[in-house]
């Protein structure tokens, strides 16, 4: 037999029930769908009834998306979908402990949180270790909260700068015969750095920082020789680096810095049999102390929702061309 139960949701006003039930209630239908529960909405607000635990895992998920619709963020058809799974596999603590999590503010007034599990657990491993690797395929925001993470370091003054790296596989790090200064020699492949960076701080504050050497954007061939100490320094494209350039860039560690490196292990563009130097620091360096290895998935992904689809269509696609592999070579 049921435990009957109801709980009402309270909203502020007309324009909040329109934010966390959706336009034309289209978070609404998904709750009902998810939930088995009878959901009344009514002037500002939201009654809930049905079975104790679905009304409480429901009640759960509005309410959290409340918290962070009043935080000032936008709620999407992500946090929705996201919430909803979290709570209907009872990981409410989970949920809580994401939803209300702020990392920085944006010069622009943006709240930057952790939007999946994953990134939450990515950000606890930057800040507990020194050397932390995230490897997931493209949208999970593997590169952007490693800036983010590198701003607020900034900001609290746990560093006194910032230095970001990518390796230029196309020059093949050879870029003296490039037109231009250095800077306009790197700037088509360290552009989403600049982008992230520009992001948070702005485009004027940005610029200063860079002109102090606050915050210094090079090709990894620049790292060689270097001790980077008091820093927070980012490898990104990763996977793109030879054994060789994996090796030189992780003993450049200096006192009191902290290192991230991220990358796609499925878009690799290094020349046909060069081992993938971020490949092989995952596997040598998994139970190294003070080294963290945070993996995403396709879960992760919080771009168009279609992306994720795509991932595990590739990763399917993939796996049947490597088992047929396998198959063909044992004929």
């Amino acid at each position: 037999m049921q435990n009957f139960f109801e709980a009402t949701v309270a909203f502020d006003n007309q324009q909040e029930a329109y934010a966390l039930l959706g336009g034309h209630d289209e978070f609404l239908h998904l709750l009902m769908e998810a939930f088995a529960c009878r959901f009344v909405s009514r002037g500002n607000e939201l009654r809930i009834r049905g079975d104790e635990d679905e009304v409480r895992a429901a009640s759960l998920v509005i309410g959290e998306l409340q918290n962070l619709y009043r935080q000032g963020s936008p709620v999407t058809m992500h946090e929705v979908r996201y919430s909803i799974g979290l709570a209907k596999e009872g990981q409410g603590e989970a949920l809580r402990a994401m939803m209300r999590e702020t990392v920085l503010v944006t010069a622009k007034g943006r709240v930057v949180r952790p939007k999946t599990v994953g990134q939450q657990k990515y950000l606890d491993a930057i800040r507990h270790h020194a050397v932390t690797f995230g490897v997931g395929p493209a949208g999970t925001g593997k590169t952007y909260l490693a800036v983010v993470m590198a701003v607020a370091a900034l900001r609290n003054k746990q560093i006194s700068r910032i230095i970001l790296t990518r390796p230029a596989v196309e020059a093949g790090e050879r870029l003296g015969f490039l037109p231009g200064d250095m800077q306009e020699k790197v700037d088509p492949y360290l552009r989403p750095l600049y982008d992230a960076l520009e992001d948070i701080f702005g485009t004027e504050t940005y610029q200063r920082l860079v002109a102090k050497g606050t915050i210094e954007i090079a090709p990894l061939a620049y790292m060689r020789g270097r001790t980077l100490e008091d820093a927070f320094i980012i490898l990104d494209e990763a996977q793109n680096t030879t054994t060789k350039q994996m090796k030189m860039f992780l003993t450049r560690l200096g006192i009191g810095s902290k290192m991230v490196v991220t990358g796609d292990m499925s878009q690799i563009d290094l020349p046909h049999g060069t081992a993938s130097g971020l490949r092989e620091a995952v596997e040598a360096l998994s139970e190294v102390r003070d080294v963290a290895i945070s993996v995403f998935d396709g879960t992760d992904i919080i771009r168009h929702e279609v992306v994720s689809r795509i991932v595990a269509a590739y990763d399917r696609y993939e796996a049947k061309k490597a088992s047929k592999h396998t198959h063909d070579e044992r004929k």
